[in-house]
């Protein structure tokens, strides 16, 4: 298909669009300039982040009125997430204007009762469909089906009107919140889920664009009013988790520590060794992992910016991988060895570019709430947390903890947050206070965990990575009450991490503190416990799960 065209405007990760549609077997060609939008026979504008720093890159690049007259001209069109918010009339989120092609505006998520952004895999319900006598050229759903889930991340959201009603396709449910998940009317289509971080079940929503008309008659259709679930119907997510770095070779192998130590304790000593990243990650998105999170814990001192060996994980990676990819370690100002300095908000564009949908950062966001409270807790706007978040969206910014227990003997010797835990400390104390560590848990700091995770909240990030140095490598379970601590503190979602070595352990994390995912690496890279293993018992236990994608394209 030569016609077919991408509108990119800067938004981050289009790679694994593109990756996606390759894999269908079409080629694609990105829009340059304004005129390239009329030559288009088929149009897909993604996007990702915040609605104004979107819609003041399509003014500023010239590409907003000739976007208008093309969706005007009847060519098919599909937007994917801020693509899609960006036709309507404009977004709570900014005084930016949007193209006004769909009455209303987006709105935030009520906070009060759940996390935001609503991020994770979650279902539709259609309602719209072809009457019993229609006829049409394009599947009128475009591969939506309501039992599958699909990629959601976003903190705004449009609603349904009477105003709007007659383009909305699907609907979502977050909580007890009703919004737009799909719009089709004519020659326009557009999701807020992201279809190609949705698995096999979203490329299918690629192909059914690429392969029909992309127009439907509305005369066909017939609507029905969406039907609010008793339950929430957004899914608990399943990561796995690869400790990535350099062993003595110079080779980039996936390793997992004992309490962060990722040497043998036998033998020579060596890194330990469990595989090649991309075909480890391409193994556990075909066993159902929801998520892949790469952390880089290698520092590549003396690499250019765009010589970093993680930048080329990150590409093979996404070639054949359709879930959203994290990448922690190294997101910091980086100096090449010819003295060019490189802002970690550059460092992130260039993941995100090679594939990335999230960055994680660890020690500079202990350093960023620091600086923080010295402030009095006025926001810089200059922070790697800011500077990105603004870019690419609090979704995109993940925080990524690394805290271990100081003991006391009563709440009132320290004046840091502390918890009751069930592990006694070395002298039977029962109270701890959580630490924050920096330098991959070799530095401690005068800082715990919740002023850490309070602050970055307001600094823009989007979600936490909640690691426990103290059960790291022990199959012990998950860190339950610091975990229940954080989730308390924040409103946004929270990643359990370190401990898990049994499938009841992660039903137990998401029933006992609430948290919106969890993450595991060991017991997944051996082969202890599959992926499909937890799966099938989290789901046996009443806690919803995104099923295995079982897709045929």
């Amino acid at each position: 298909m030569s016609g077919l065209y991408m509108l990119d405007y800067g938004a981050g990760n289009v790679r694994s669009l593109v990756n996606a549609i390759n894999h269908l077997g079409y080629d694609i060609t990105f829009v340059k300039d304004p005129s390239d939008i009329p030559k288009a026979e088929k149009l897909i504008f993604p996007g990702v982040g915040d609605f104004g720093f979107a819609m003041r890159s399509l003014r500023s690049k010239g590409y907003a009125e000739p976007l208008k007259a093309y969706i005007a001209s009847g060519k098919p069109f599909m937007g994917i997430c801020v693509g899609m918010q960006s036709l309507f009339e404009g977004s709570d989120e900014s005084e930016e204007l949007g193209l006004g092609v769909i009455p209303g505006k987006t709105a935030k998520f009520d906070s009060s009762s759940k996390a935001v952004p609503h991020m994770g895999w979650n279902h539709s319900q259609l309602v719209k469909s072809l009457k019993a006598d229609g006829k049409s050229g394009q599947d009128v759903s475009f591969g939506i089906e309501e039992e599958k889930t699909y990629y959601f991340v976003h903190s705004y959201a449009a609603r349904v009107n009477e105003r709007n009603k007659e383009w909305v396709l699907a609907t979502g449910q977050y909580g007890d919140e009703i919004f737009i998940a799909a719009v089709q009317k004519d020659n326009v289509f557009a999701t807020q889920f992201h279809p190609e971080k949705s698995g096999y079940a979203g490329v299918r929503i690629l192909q059914s664009f690429l392969t029909g008309t992309g127009v439907v008659d509305q005369s066909q259709l017939v609507f029905k009013e969406p039907v609010l679930s008793e339950k929430d119907t957004l899914t608990k997510r399943i990561i796995a988790c690869l400790d990535v770095r350099a062993n003595d070779n110079g080779d980039l192998v996936v390793t997992k520590g004992d309490q962060y130590d990722v040497r043998e304790t036998e033998g020579g000593n060596d890194v330990r060794n469990l595989g090649k990243p991309v075909d480890l990650a391409r193994r556990y998105f075909e066993e159902g992992a929801d998520e892949i999170t790469f952390l880089n814990i290698t520092s590549f001192r003396n690499c250019p910016l765009g010589d970093l060996p993680m930048l080329e994980v990150l590409k093979r990676t996404s070639e054949t991988v359709f879930v959203p990819l994290t990448i922690g370690g190294g997101i910091r100002d980086v100096t090449d060895p010819d003295g060019t300095v490189h802002p970690a908000f550059e460092v992130a564009g260039e993941y995100f570019r090679s594939g990335a949908d999230k960055v994680s950062i660890g020690s500079d966001a202990v350093y960023c709430a620091e600086n923080f409270y010295k402030s009095g807790g006025k926001l810089t706007g200059t922070t790697a947390i800011e500077t990105i978040a603004e870019a690419y969206g609090s979704q995109a910014v993940v925080i990524s903890v690394d805290p271990r227990r100081v003991y006391v003997k009563d709440p009132s010797e320290t004046t840091h947050h502390t918890v009751k835990n069930s592990k006694l400390g070395p002298n039977g104390e029962q109270y701890c206070w959580y630490q924050c560590t920096v330098m991959g848990g070799r530095e401690g700091r005068d800082m715990d965990v919740i002023q850490l995770v309070t602050a970055c909240e307001k600094l823009g990030a989007g979600e936490i990575l909640l690691n426990c140095m103290d059960r790291d490598g022990t199959n012990s379970g998950f860190e339950l009450e610091l975990i229940n601590s954080v989730r308390q503190a924040v409103s946004i979602p929270v990643i359990a991490s370190s401990g898990a070595g049994r499938v009841e352990d992660f039903v137990e994390v998401f029933e006992e503190t609430g948290c919106e995912a969890a993450l595991a690496a060991g017991i997944f890279h051996r082969h202890e416990v599959p992926i499909q293993a937890v799966k099938e018992f989290v789901k046996q236990s009443g806690v919803p799960v995104r099923p295995i994608d079982t897709t045929i394209l």
